[in-house]
């Protein structure tokens, strides 16, 4: 069966939202004809509307209406995201970060849509996109030039009954892994838990305030070493989620870190205390110091626990969801810049037993946590592949090699 290769502007029409300008925040109503955004494209969704204009103004705008059939694409930050317009949404105008296509009859709009979902699409839209720090679409004269492989419109639709079957199937065994993913995660976190709920006999609670040193001084630090002498650095990015250790690559000197960064040394238990690291669980204990000490964010709260308390023990407690939940209730400061309070740190009960028994603990919960990051890496694979697997069929697809379900 013959292909033909077409411009993309030869089997579309195209039409690009209007400069920001002409929809000031000023002019938007409680209600009337609806605003649609790059919310709507990125999550296939229509009915959320956030913004409306009076009639007047959709009369002016009325070349920017959106109807049943067309495709919207996101055109910047997230770009080429794509939604097929159903039937029967309220009446209104794509914004400036949308694009408008409109196929004509020589092409389906599903196969447009899965076509432009394909590798060979979006690469083509990167290469041509505009923008460092945010990307934007190029112009539509651009867009318009890039080629598409079209078969006549009985193949397109024979294509995208094998696609529509081969994703389906794609889509219930992803549904299936990330199910046993989270099982996996939700066994452990259940279990973890437990440990800190269901106390033996001659357990007894203490707050964190009373069996840990918080914040231990930088002079401990400089008692020790020249301003010359090497330290660890650790910004932010080194204290990861579900990583015990925190081992640092970089050194500065002393001179250089001493001032306004926040000191710890080797088996001191480290915590973001910042939203939104402090509810991601970024947690770590610190080891491999150069010297014994580093230096990191100022947005670290330092742990120093001695014989009654294990490190490893007291990184499991931090890491609890249930920790981070009510932490988070305790947050301080304004939006975007809420730091977990220091009362809530410090009156935070701790169950403790003996020091052995500690390690006990801690010993069954690392063989615990290392078979679920098997399972997790397991099942992580099992989604990768499964996208991968995706991409191949549209490849294949659009290439004319597709003859049956691939998945």
């Amino acid at each position: 069966m013959t292909w033909e290769v077409k411009k993309l502007g030869d089997v579309c029409e195209f039409v690009r939202g209007p400069f920001g300008g002409s929809l000031k925040k000023n002019i938007f109503k409680s209600e009337g004809y609806a605003v649609y955004e790059q919310q709507h494209a990125i999550y296939d969704q229509f009915d959320d509307i956030r913004y409306f204009i009076d009639e007047n103004k959709f009369s002016d705008m009325k070349r920017f209406e959106l109807n049943s059939g067309d495709l919207i694409m996101s055109c910047s930050g997230t770009m080429g995201k794509m939604a097929i317009v159903p039937e029967n949404i309220k009446k209104g105008i794509i914004n400036q970060a949308l694009l408008k296509l409109t196929p004509s009859k020589d092409i389906s709009i599903v196969f447009l849509k899965l076509w432009m979902q394909s590798e060979g699409f979006q690469d083509s839209l990167k290469a041509y996109s505009q923008g460092a720090a945010i990307q934007n679409v190029a112009s539509v004269k651009i867009l318009k030039e890039i080629e598409i492989p079209l078969p006549p419109l009985s193949e397109q639709k024979r294509i995208v009954a094998i696609l529509d079957e081969a994703f389906e199937s794609i889509a219930r065994a992803k549904e299936s892994a990330e199910k046993n993913l989270k099982n996996a995660n939700e066994i452990f976190e259940s279990y973890l838990q437990s440990v800190f709920e269901n106390k033996g006999e001659g357990w007894e609670e203490k707050t964190l305030g009373d069996v840990c040193e918080i914040k231990p001084p930088k002079r401990e630090a400089r008692n020790k070493l020249k301003e010359t002498d090497l330290v660890s650095f650790a910004p932010m990015k080194y204290l990861e989620i579900n990583q015990k250790n925190l081992i640092p690559t970089e050194e500065r000197t002393l001179k250089e870190v001493g001032g306004s960064y926040t000191y710890f040394a080797n088996d001191d238990v480290l915590l973001a205390k910042i939203t939104p690291c402090f509810e991601n669980g970024k947690l770590g204990i610190a080891k491999n110091l150069k010297n014994g000490v580093g230096f990191g964010s100022s947005e670290y709260i330092v742990f120093r626990t001695d014989d009654k308390l294990f490190s490893e023990y007291l990184y499991y407690f931090l890491s609890r969801a249930q920790f981070r939940e009510e932490g988070a209730k305790r947050m301080m400061g304004a939006v975007g810049n809420k730091r977990v309070s220091k009362e809530f740190i410090e009156d935070s009960i701790i169950p403790l037993t003996s020091f052995s028994e500690q390690q006990s603990v801690v010993q069954k919960l690392n063989i615990l946590s290392a078979e679920t990051k098997k399972l997790e890496a397991i099942y992580e694979k099992k989604l990768a592949d499964l996208e991968e697997l995706k991409k191949s069929i549209l490849a294949k697809a659009f290439n004319g090699e597709l003859t049956e379900v691939s998945a």
